[in-house]
């Protein structure tokens, strides 16, 4: 469901970093990214760790969460062949 526009973007007041090039610690996901918002760097909360985002010019109207994500990528491991018994082959003369 979209916001209703009369009501404007969510936006939570963020604290200012000591200096512009510190970036801003937020837990506030759902909070929408904004022009001015641009070419700044935040660590935005996936309910773990503190995930580095850079806001471009294509992220405007986006949510800050949608760059943090919270599930890892899951990927089978293969199994290790140690624990099978090695055969030798070889041709005695």
């Amino acid at each position: 469901m979209v916001r209703a526009k009369w009501k404007g973007p969510f936006l939570i007041p963020l604290p200012r970093p000591a200096s512009p090039a510190d970036p801003v610690r937020t837990q506030a996901r759902s909070s929408t990214i904004i022009a001015s918002q641009i070419n700044k760097k935040f660590l935005v909360h996936n309910g773990k760790d503190y995930v580095p985002v850079f806001v471009t010019e294509q992220m405007v109207g986006r949510k800050l969460g949608e760059f943090a994500f919270t599930r890892k990528a899951f990927s089978f491991k293969k199994k290790d062949d140690k624990k099978r018994p090695a055969y030798n082959i070889s041709v005695s003369p």
